[in-house]
């Protein structure tokens, strides 16, 4: 039933954001110009050396901050520290971007994990959103994280990211070949599958979406080109 809602929505990819505009990616300015628009938001949250969620992509700094250090190496306030994109803005935490979808549009929650114990970083993610009258779901390429949620909160609307690992050469200790062929749905049994939209033609998207039914959302689209092209699949 939750899907009438999410549906109704295109989602900014981690906030509608312009660095030349002073919003860099998961930033407060990025998810207000998205607002603003009428868009839904798509985050990914990290834990905190001290056990809070950052808003942020990579689980290094460097990429977005310019230094190198692991969000799960810092506490909260260490990472306030540092500025995005040279922006002057800094990283938030979750729980200050949730007030602004109070009675607005959906949130996509993406957890990042790229270890096997996900019950912190589930179990802090459920805590925080339970603050906040706000619609979500959550998403993560990580299967314990979906697994769980099926268990304990079978309420939360849930998806399986997933794309070509394969290709896209993606290095990490989680067993990503079987995490390609989206072989934990069986028992994580996802509402939606998320799914790189340049790999649609994937035999194992095909099959969980066209034979199983699951519901089909793409990422990331930039331009109503691309829109066009995968339109039909998700």
């Amino acid at each position: 039933p939750k899907w009438a809602v999410f549906r109704r929505f295109r989602y900014a990819h981690r906030g509608l954001h312009d660095r030349e505009a002073g919003a860099p990616e998961n930033s407060l300015p990025a998810f207000r110009r998205a607002l603003e628009r009428g868009y839904g938001v798509e985050l990914d949250v990290h834990l905190t050396g001290d056990g809070r969620l950052a808003v942020i992509h990579d689980k290094n700094l460097k990429r977005t901050a310019g230094v190198d250090a692991e969000v799960s190496g810092l506490s909260a306030a260490e990472l306030k520290a540092f500025q995005l994109e040279g922006t002057g803005e800094t990283i938030p935490l979750l729980e200050e971007v949730l007030p602004m979808f109070q009675g607005g549009p959906p949130l996509l929650v993406e957890l990042k994990a790229d270890y096997y114990d996900v019950s912190e970083l589930v179990e802090t993610a459920v805590n925080t959103l339970d603050r906040f009258r706000v619609n979500y779901c959550i998403e993560s390429f990580h299967p314990s994280a979906l697994i769980w949620y099926k268990k304990n909160r079978p309420d939360v609307f849930r998806g399986q990211l997933c794309t070509n690992f394969n290709k896209e050469n993606k290095n990490c200790s989680l067993p990503f070949f079987l995490l390609g062929k989206m072989l934990s749905n069986i028992a994580a049994r996802p509402d939606f599958i998320a799914y790189n939209w340049i790999y649609r033609n994937d035999l194992s998207r095909k099959i969980c979406c066209n034979f199983y039914h699951a519901l089909p959302v793409g990422w990331t689209i930039r331009s109503q080109e691309e829109m066009d092209m995968c339109r039909k699949d998700f």
